[in-house]
């Protein structure tokens, strides 16, 4: 009767652990294939064969890259480099008015249309940056911004420290006319650990995710490309901004520069 009783229970706590562990693996469940994967196991600059950059303040088409940002972006190795199987984007305080800050803006060369995207990465933390994780479309199929759309993984801005957000932007939904499509998550030691970033981008709707949890969704409207532009290929780009609208909306705290964010991997898979 005791050993009955006994089996009973250690059988019970293997199925709790077996549940605990499936409920775990729920975001590698939704990721397929491995397509593409940049590692960073080298060091020295960031693979020319894998990436290139947006240089300047975006001027003279939309100066401080249409928000008015502060930071002029550089591919020199001061503000971008691979170390210990890191990518740093570092954003650095200069000794002159203008530019104030130097950054880079990283661009993939390679594209996809739909997959699991996913970046593991540590970001800043201080008053005034605003690093991003996101998507723009290649070919900008419908026209200029935001008519072709923006995929935002992952944007933070450092005077709300740990609020994590994953945002869409089209012609019908987007932050010039103040209906975007995101949503928040707090991340917990956003600045000291390393998280996972991700979107699971389909032909029917978009989730975000941070470490495996599923925070957002933008599901297809059925409305055309004012609504879904996201029938085209997009490539990746990663920056740390500094200032701007949102960015810069408490000031910037000259003082906390360098600030910097470091990526262990990117990691693209086919969908299931």
């Amino acid at each position: 009767m005791l050993k009955e009783l006994l089996r009973k229970i250690n059988m019970k706590k293997i199925l709790i652990i077996l549940a605990l562990l499936l409920s775990g693996a729920t975001g590698y469940a939704q990721k397929g294939k491995l397509l593409w994967a940049e590692e960073f196991d080298y060091k020295g600059m960031p693979d020319s064969t894998r990436w290139k950059y947006d240089l300047g303040d975006g001027c003279p088409d939309v100066c401080g890259w249409g928000n008015n940002e502060l930071q002029y972006y550089t591919s020199n190795p001061e503000n971008v480099y691979v170390k210990k199987g890191m990518l740093v984007i570092e954003a650095l305080k200069t000794d002159k008015d203008q530019p104030k800050f130097t950054s880079t803006r990283l661009v993939s060369k390679q594209d996809w249309q739909y997959g699991y995207i996913e970046v593991r990465a540590k970001l800043p933390k201080a008053v005034g940056t605003w690093p991003a994780i996101w998507m723009l479309p290649t070919q900008w199929k419908y026209g200029g911004w935001p008519a072709s759309g923006e995929i935002d993984i992952m944007e933070h801005v450092g005077y709300d420290p740990g609020v994590v957000h994953g945002t869409v932007h089209t012609a019908a939904f987007n932050h010039g006319i103040g209906t975007q499509k995101g949503k928040q998550i707090q991340v917990e030691k956003f600045d000291r650990r390393f998280h996972r970033y991700a979107i699971r981008w389909t032909a029917d709707k978009i989730e975000f995710f941070v470490d495996d949890k599923l925070y957002n969704t933008f599901a297809h409207t059925g409305g055309d490309y004012k609504e879904w532009p996201f029938d085209q290929p997009f490539h990746l780009l990663l920056n740390v901004a500094v200032g701007g609208n949102w960015g810069g909306k408490e000031g910037v705290d000259d003082n906390a520069f360098p600030q910097r964010m470091e990526v262990d991997y990117v990691r693209v898979y086919a969908l299931d």
